[in-house]
Formats: structure tokens, sequence, C-alpha cells
């Protein structure tokens, strides 16, 4: 995850990898969504992953799976090209600063072979998500309205006979949360999202172990060691698995804030609609399922974030490599 390549290599194939997973997985993430702000009960658990696809698939066809896909996509691409580019930047002058300060005399030292504190990377991983969240806020709030257009829809039995509206397109989107908000209103739960820069900080973090007890089997000259396709698609999806499950009421709350509709009348009705702030929501939440409230759509957005995560730093990696393989070769005509 963490390259010695430059910060622009490292955010174009980051942002490359996340755009393929987010096109693979996609119907999970939208799947992952519903689940997590349906109202009906019955969508639970995998049987509710199920259910709804079954569901999307009757109502919309295979292609209602895909609602809000190229705004999505846009995001993921963007947000990882971002952090990945602000990660890789802030880590450099941090190893850069921290191997002078171990080498006062200016001698060369493999910027590989320094390790940062688990704050050190922490941190750094905070500071480069809150950078790229608050650029991209505005596409996840417009993605999230695209995936929630027909949320009520879920229940099979309640909504069999009611015909499916004409779904508005992003443009649509764009002019209806302008309309309700102003500029504000694409930037909603963007203070949620804030706490939520911890989750791929410690995901960093996590695989940063994960490399270095892959090191200890390298020989002791060799850099950090450049995991495998498989052990980069592992490392990365139980370290997001981990810090979803840990952080996942923050999720929760970022999503129901985002599509939530400046004027809900049913929001003083139904503890399980549109709240004013993240606490309000938990608090809905908690009063209406107790604990298993702040963890509803759990299940699918593990499934979507394990396989999704696990391919982002599988496919970058190998762009990374192959990126370098074009440079060796030009260098190596260059200098021929």
């Amino acid at each position: 995850m963490t390259s010695t390549f430059p910060p622009l290599i490292q955010a174009f194939s980051g942002g490359f990898g996340s755009a393929a997973a987010n096109a693979i997985c996609y119907p999970l993430d939208l799947v992952a969504t519903r689940v997590r702000t349906t109202s009906s009960k019955k969508i639970r658990g995998l049987r509710g992953i199920l259910l709804t696809i079954r569901h999307i698939h009757r109502t919309e066809g295979w292609g209602g799976l895909y609602d809000g896909l190229g705004t999505d996509t846009l995001a993921n691409f963007l947000s990882s090209f971002l952090y990945f580019y602000f990660y890789s930047f802030l880590r450099a002058i941090l190893v850069r600063r921290k191997a002078r300060f171990l080498l006062p005399s200016g001698k060369a030292r493999n910027p590989a072979r320094i390790l940062l504190s688990a704050p050190e990377e922490i941190g750094v991983g905070f500071l480069a998500g809150v950078a790229s969240r608050s650029i991209i806020t505005p596409l996840n709030v417009i993605t999230v309205r695209l995936q929630t257009v027909h949320d009520d829809s879920d229940d099979e039995e309640n909504n069999a006979e009611i015909p499916t509206p004409q779904e508005p397109g992003p443009v649509d989107v764009t002019r209806e949360i302008y309309s309700e908000d102003g500029l504000q209103g694409f930037w909603k739960g963007f203070k949620t999202a804030i706490p939520l820069s911890f989750n791929p900080a410690l995901t960093m973090f996590l695989f940063q172990i994960f490399r270095r007890v892959l090191n200890i089997y390298q020989p002791s000259s060799a850099k950090l060691a450049t995991p495998s396709p498989r052990e980069a698609f592992l490392g990365a999806a139980f370290s997001s698995t981990f810090t979803t499950t840990v952080l996942y009421p923050l999720i929760l709350a970022k999503t129901w804030l985002q599509m939530q509709h400046h004027e809900d009348p049913e929001s003083h009705h139904d503890p399980g609609v549109a709240a004013s702030s993240t606490w309000l929501i938990w608090k809905k939440a908690y009063r209406k399922n107790s604990w298993s409230g702040l963890y509803q759509g759990l299940e699918a957005q593990l499934v979507k974030g394990f396989v999704s995560q696990g391919v982002a730093m599988m496919v970058k990696s190998r762009v990374e490599l192959m990126i370098f393989a074009l440079y060796l070769r030009q260098w190596r005509k260059i200098h021929s």
C-alpha cells in the first residue's frame, strides 16, 4: 500500500484500482446502502441481501443494480486518487524528516526501511482521508440519493402493486439537492465523514503491519515486502473488514444524513427515517431495534468491503508494477 513510488504513480494506481473494484462490486454497494436504510424489518442479514437483490431485479431489472454507477465510480476514482496522493506525499515528508533525525550526518538511508510509529501511520492516513473526503463528498451525496431513490420499495409485500416511478438521473438529483439546501446540501454528512477518515487510516495501518510480517520472511537486505496479488487481496480485505466493523455506526449515520431530504413529512413519525444529527440517528435506531439498529446492514457492508478493498489493492499493486516496468524499459532504451 505504501510503496516507494512517487505520489502521482501511487495516486493513479490507487484511483484505477478503486474504480475497477467499484465497477465489479457496485451491485453489492447498492444493496448494502438499500439494506442499511430500509425501514422493513424483514430486510436484515444475509437473507435481506438476497431479498433486496431479488426485488431490485424484479422491479427494475438487472440495470437497477447499477443505479448511480457513473457518479459512484467517479467518486471512488477521485477519492482514492486524492487519498493516495495526499497519503504518500505526507508520509514521504515524514519519512525524510525521520531519516534526517536518525542520521544527522546526512548519510543515505533507504526510505523503504524507515518505519513509522502507529500514531504517525494513523495520523497521516487520517489527514489524507479528511482532505480527500472534503473534495468528493458532493459526489457521495448524489450517489446515495440515486441508490435510495427506490428505498421504500424493499418490502415486497407492501409494494408489489405500486408501479416503479421513472428514476431521476444525476442532473435531476443535483438540481433537487441544490433547490433544497443550496451548496451546503452537497456536504451533508461531512461532519460524520471526518471521524470516518479513521477507516482508511486504520486499514492502511493494519496493512502496513501485514507487510511487515511478510518482511520477516524476506532477506534482511530486501526492502519492505511487496505482496503478491493474493497477499494484497487478503491483507487489504481483512484489514477493511476489521475497521468497517468498528466504525460501522458512523457509516450508518452518514448514509442516513446524505439520503435525507430537507423536508420529510414522515420524519416526525418514523424513527427509521431522517434525523438532523448523528446522535439523533443513533438514538432513533437504538429505540427501534436496540443495539442491532446501530449495525443495520453490517453484513452487506462487510461482504462489499471485503471484496472491493481486496480487489482495489490487488489492482493497485499490479498497476504500480506495470508503470515501473514501463519506466525501466524507457530508461534502458535511453541509456543503451
